[in-house]
């Protein structure tokens, strides 16, 4: 019989105790100065970001072999509900609540979603929209992670180290880029919708995570099983990119030119990045595939989505197509390597998230979106990339360092990595006691 604990059981009752007895009640809901286009446009990103996190899980799980689907799939899944609680606690807080140094909010400003409710309009949006809109980049940070650790990491452990992680790695990292008083934001760092906060922070954990559980069994065994269903996969693409206009364009937070461009933009990288792969493949003598196009698709969107709001259209096609080729040669890289990055996930969210905000640098135009004070290397200008190079070493180090640490931490407390037989059983079975049936 497995050994009961608890412990986490009441950890959630207090919470909810907490939100029973300390409630935010709200005072007066601010009405002025909204708008219902923009209120009705955010909301639906918002509900087209969190279709993102099952959309990975169609896409993670399709790619991992068969007696370990499930508990792939759950661990996107669970993402929806830890952060969901988490960010109304304190997670918003420590994003965007008073500034601490420029790297972190204080985590009373918002405790328990206090003056969320009743906050000043953000823009012309209500400013718990504005909370629950960025509370759906929280969840599929932690969720684009496991994909790196897919096949032998610990469920439990995942679940403390995706709390951990949004404490103390990605919440910093949003403050810093998209917080007024934030460090990154205020030497002029360009992060449209999450390539520096989402994408390389999940990207460098990933390979913090590959490096610390080390290779599966499976793999020192050189008897790799072939992915479970690749019709998955090719689901889970089409929720990605489906739910990348809310996360692109949602990040107008208005229904604007703006929010058309990053639209535009969005879907003619993802679509060149998806060419670029499968002819890169070609090119090395290798067929076209609905594997290499589908991971092409989602490395445009990475690469694009911090540039998104600040180049052109066409510019979007470069971005997209390099962004391709340069994961793909990375992921080529890895298979010759001893690192075992199970779907790859440096190669793709890492490598993709750096091009990404490297070509904002280079791209970055005020005649797309007038924040743009500094304009981007194309255009003669050299301050916005190097602070773009400066950023994306500290970010680098951050993200690593911390997550490294997290992870030790972690497995100090539980054990991060399951036993050889519940590897070779399978997570499904050995995690969940859940497997699939075949027909």
């Amino acid at each position: 019989m497995e050994k009961r604990n608890y412990l986490p059981l009441i950890i959630l009752l207090v919470i909810a105790l907490l939100g029973a007895f300390v409630p935010s009640v709200p005072t007066k809901i601010v009405t002025e100065g909204l708008n219902s286009g923009d209120i009705a446009w955010m909301l639906v990103s918002s509900a087209l970001v969190l279709l993102m996190t099952p959309g990975l899980a169609y896409f993670y799980g399709g790619m991992v072999n068969n007696k370990n689907v499930i508990s792939t799939m759950l661990q996107s899944f669970i993402a929806m509900g830890v952060i969901s609680v988490l960010w109304v606690v304190v997670g918003f807080s420590l994003a965007f609540g008073d500034d601490f140094g420029g790297f972190i909010g204080d985590p009373t400003t918002h405790f328990m979603f206090k003056g969320v409710l009743d906050g000043p309009a953000f823009g012309t949006i209500p400013f718990a929209l504005f909370a629950m809109f960025q509370m759906k980049f929280a969840v599929i940070t932690p969720a684009l992670i496991t994909g790196s650790m897919a096949e032998r990491v610990n469920f439990r452990s995942y679940v403390l180290f995706m709390i951990l992680f949004c404490i103390f790695v990605y919440a910093p990292l949003a403050h810093m880029t998209w917080h007024s008083e934030g460090i990154l934001f205020k030497m002029g760092v360009l992060d449209f919708a999450g390539g520096t906060v989402v994408h390389m922070s999940a990207g460098w954990a990933a390979l913090a995570g590959a490096l610390y559980l080390k290779r599966r069994k499976s793999v020192l065994d050189a008897h790799v099983l072939p992915p479970a269903n690749i019709p998955y996969v090719l689901l889970g693409t089409g929720l990605l990119w489906f739910g990348w206009f809310g996360f692109n364009a949602g990040s107008a937070l208005t229904a604007s030119p703006l929010a058309v461009s990053a639209f535009a933009a969005t879907n003619t990288a993802a679509g060149a990045a998806g060419l670029a792969w499968v002819l890169f493949d070609v090119a090395r003598g290798k067929k076209v595939s609905a594997l290499g196009f589908c991971i092409g698709a989602v490395v445009g969107l990475v690469a694009i989505t911090p540039a998104a709001g600040f180049v052109t259209v066409p510019s979007s096609i470069f971005i997209g197509a390099v962004a391709a080729c340069i994961s793909n040669y990375v992921a080529h890289l890895r298979t010759r390597s001893t690192l075992d990055d199970t779907l790859d996930v440096f190669p793709c969210h890492g490598v993709g998230g750096m091009v990404g905000m490297l070509m904002t640098g280079i791209f970055a135009t005020g005649a797309v979106n007038p924040l743009v004070t500094d304009q981007g290397l194309a255009f003669g200008e050299t301050t916005l990339f190097i602070n773009h190079v400066i950023a994306l070493v500290g970010v680098s180090v951050f993200a690593f360092g911390g997550s490294f640490l997290l992870l030790k931490i972690t497995d100090l407390i539980m054990p991060l990595r399951v036993s050889e037989s519940d590897e070779k059983a399978g997570l499904d079975i050995s995690q969940h006691d859940e497997f699939l049936v075949e027909a």
